[in-house]
């Protein structure tokens, strides 16, 4: 099972996800996408990692988020 939550981070919708791993740990998911047109959703490699709980694991997914539209957005 997979939890999500939408952010917003200037001109991107950021899709940050939480899916269930093995042991009670959680690997993030991010898919962006432009509020502008063409309008298509990206899901973006993150670095690997798994978090103890769903909310660490989102917020690492935001902050990766972020990272790539201030550096390649």
């Amino acid at each position: 099972m997979e939890e999500t939550k939408s952010f917003q981070h200037e001109d991107y919708d950021l899709l940050c996800g939480a899916k269930t791993l093995d042991r009670g740990r959680f690997a993030p998911t991010l898919f962006i996408s432009k509020q502008s047109w063409p309008r298509r959703h990206r899901q973006i490699a993150l670095a690997p990692g798994d978090f103890p709980s769903t909310h660490t694991a989102i917020n690492a997914a935001f902050t990766q988020g972020v990272d790539w539209v201030l550096n390649y957005g």
